[in-house]
């Protein structure tokens, strides 16, 4: 799966100690595994058992699944506990987000079928044993732009720092390297839509078949996506090489255009810059929630809460759902949606004085036992809440990791919405067996992607 990391990043040539976090020391990081799980959630259930303890995840697939097929849901006997709509909201307030409060009451459509709670998250020993040494060896530099002492993934597991928070969500596990194939809409306010087809594949360096030490050490991972259909944009793809120290070396990233047939460089994916085919509905740095560099907002922790958030969501990539019967007006179709009440890191970064974004502010809300960010509010500049996200997840038992199915960003204003990751009517959604070289995330293994 993942191998071992050795020195992440890039470190400056000199550092201050402003700008190095410090490390837990080791009786703090023996917490791990005995009063915290193994990547430094509670343990523990709530006061009411409306969260039960972590015991462990789930550990084996279900019986009846096999590597390739289409995932079992092992939750599939559950009943919703109650549904969350505009009538009964206030009830259920203090549980729930600023943006989730407003697709509400702006939403008949939008409701929340909420279901008991599945800390369905389990972590094979390679995880446990990276985290377990992370939390003594490391450290964030310049500023909190790159890290160092990392070995794998989830850098900080025991934390309060808002920083660490964010790359806990970008350095988490996704379960190696992969192969993706997804459709993405954008509806029109009436629900009229047109899907766009992408395959995308996926590698950390250090999971690629002729990973060296000292090459290319400010990268984390590899990311190549081409547009599949419809006609009129297959063949466009995107490569990116995304480095740790961002603002020390900016993302590296070349678009190959099909008409042109041309590769160029494309500084603009990064931050603000509009996302593939999204119809101005999402910005880059909103793929997967959050990624990229962190320099251009000040970060605050807000505290841990439980809050209700797409979780396990199984149901929502049966194969007996075609697009059109998910994709409505205002929102996907809420029936085959599942929410749960987990416990959360509140993180808000506001822009700092002097840089620029189009969003003024944005709050996520970061599971405690997997690290992803589940929900998140974004504002304008006026500091008015302008979009709402949603990723919807499930475990992957076949690679023992919890990742996204479909990411959804609400346009409060617009009234549309942008859904990413859908898959129902394709021959796979994901392929973690697939092992890549570095040959294969090159400008010209861009060139003849677009080309086939």
């Amino acid at each position: 799966m993942i191998k071992t990391i050795c020195a992440i990043g890039v470190v400056a040539a000199s550092l201050n100690a402003s700008n190095v976090m410090a490390k837990v020391s080791a009786e703090e990081a023996a917490k791990l595994g005995a009063s915290l799980t193994p990547v430094g959630a509670e343990k523990a259930g709530n006061a009411d058992g409306s969260i039960p303890e972590w015991t462990g995840g789930i550990t084996a697939p279900p019986a009846g699944y096999a590597v390739g097929n289409d995932y079992i849901d092992p939750f599939s006997d559950d009943k919703a506990l109650f549904k969350i709509n505009k009538a009964n909201m206030d009830q259920y307030k203090g549980k729930l987000s600023e943006g989730q409060m407003r697709m509400l009451s702006k939403y008949d459509s939008y409701f929340m079928n909420v279901y008991p709670t599945r800390r369905s998250v389990s972590y094979p020993k390679e995880i446990v044993d990276f985290a377990k040494k992370n939390a003594v060896t490391a450290e964030m530099i310049d500023g909190g732009n790159g890290i160092k002492g990392i070995e794998g993934v989830i850098p900080f597991p025991i934390t309060t720092h808002p920083i660490e928070m964010i790359w806990n969500h970008i350095m988490r596990n996704r379960g190696g390297s992969f192969e993706r194939q997804s459709v993405q809409v954008t509806p029109t306010e009436s629900g009229d839509f047109a899907p766009v087809q992408f395959y995308e594949e996926f590698s950390t360096r250090f999971d690629l078949t002729d990973y060296a030490t000292n090459t290319d050490d400010n990268v984390y991972f590899y990311f190549k996506q081409m547009v599949t259909a419809p006609a009129r944009l297959a063949g466009n793809v995107l490569l990116a090489h995304e480095t740790i120290d961002q603002v020390r070396e900016p993302r590296r990233a070349w678009i190959y255009n099909a008409g042109q047939r041309r590769v160029r460089r494309a500084p603009q994916v990064a931050y603000d810059g509009p996302g593939t085919a999204s119809d101005g509905l999402r910005t880059t740095d909103q793929f997967d929630a959050y990624n990229g560099a962190t320099d251009r907002y000040n970060w605050k922790f807000e505290g841990k809460q439980e809050l209700y958030v797409p979780y396990n969501s199984y149901a929502l990539d049966d194969r007996k759902f075609r697009y059109k019967d998910l994709v409505k007006p205002g929102n996907l179709n809420q029936n085959p949606m599942r929410y749960e009440l987990h416990r959360v890191w509140k993180v808000t970064g506001t822009l700092k004085e002097g840089q620029r974004h189009i969003y003024s502010k944005r709050t996520f809300y970061i599971d405690e036992d997997s690290w992803a960010i589940l929900a998140a509010d974004h504002f304008d500049g006026r500091g008015e809440l302008w979009r709402n996200y949603e990723a919807h997840n499930k475990f992957f038992y076949d690679v023992n990791s919890p990742f996204t199915t479909v990411e959804i960003t609400h346009d409060l204003l617009s009234g549309r919405y942008i859904a990413l990751g859908l898959a129902n009517e394709l021959p796979y959604r994901y392929k973690f067996t697939t092992n890549f070289s570095s040959s294969d995330f090159t400008p010209a293994a861009l060139r003849r992607s677009g080309q086939r």
